[in-house]
């Protein structure tokens, strides 16, 4: 196995540059901020990111965690890919992440400066500190139930270099962290109740929406409806209806990954 390194100070754009430079030199396998990315696909670990503070974030980044540290290594050791990237804000760090992950030395070692301008970086510090955006080299879908909940949205590159493929077009995904500098936020049950209520108002079938149960984990939200459908409607038909926009809507307005949404008709009126 051939080992990379892509050195950076954080904020200037290394996870941005990453697949780019994993298609220039052919390199199929990236660790990133505690996670083991493997042509597109999150294999194992945990994101840096996803941490509540930025001490954690470097403690799950330099895979301090036993058990974290033990997972990645066996899985890059199932998969053993031939070309390997490990990003990091210095060489020492870079130097632990290999260490940590029983990783052969770096055989090159690529630093921010070498594939970027001035002005490339200066505007991902400015993504970074202005607007508290991270980039994480992989799909918005591999990501979406680990932050649901995050301001998350894709950045797709036709014809860019992807792993293996310059015919690929590759995606990276954008996440505000909870240690960002913009502060906490959170999304209230009510915000996701008053697009319910919304949609329940759009739909023909619906009568009235009753109650709204909303049942959230780290991963992902739980919705059931209670309602009162028009008499002389095709109530299964427009109860899917009405399950189907609320999953779409109220995935896409609060970026939550919604586990299921259930219907129940209390009445015809």
């Amino acid at each position: 196995m051939k080992v990379y390194s892509l050195v950076g100070k954080s904020g200037t754009g290394k996870s941005y540059q990453a697949m780019s430079l994993c298609g220039k030199k052919d390199i199929s396998a990236i660790i990133d901020d505690g996670l083991f990315i493997y042509e597109s696909r999150i294999l194992q670990g945990q994101s840096a990111k996803r941490q509540s503070t930025k001490i954690g974030a470097i403690k799950t980044a330099l895979f301090t965690d036993e058990e974290h540290r033990a997972s990645v290594a066996e899985k890059i050791r199932e998969v053993n890919p031939e070309k390997l990237l490990i990003l990091g804000t210095s060489t020492g760090m870079v130097k632990k992440i290999a260490e940590r992950l029983e990783l052969p030395e770096i055989e090159e070692w690529i630093f921010i400066e070498d594939i970027t301008t001035e002005a490339q970086r200066k505007a991902a510090r400015k993504q970074r500190v202005e607007l508290g955006k991270h980039v994480i080299p992989a799909p918005a879908g591999q990501l979406k139930m680990d932050f649901s909940g995050y301001f998350l949205h894709p950045i797709r590159m036709i014809r860019g270099f992807g792993f293996g493929s310059k015919d690929n077009f590759q995606e990276r995904s954008v996440v505000r962290p909870t240690y960002s500098y913009l502060g906490e936020f959170f999304i209230s049950d009510k915000v996701v109740n008053d697009i319910v209520y919304y949609l329940g108002r759009k739909n023909k079938g619906v009568h009235s929406v009753l109650r709204v149960l909303t049942q959230n984990t780290k991963t992902g939200v739980s919705l059931t409806v209670l309602v009162n459908m028009k008499y002389g409607n095709q109530v299964m038909e427009c109860a899917r209806e009405l399950q189907r926009e609320i999953a779409e809507h109220v995935a896409a307005m609060t970026a939550f990954h919604i586990h299921s949404v259930d219907v129940e008709v209390r009445g015809l009126v």
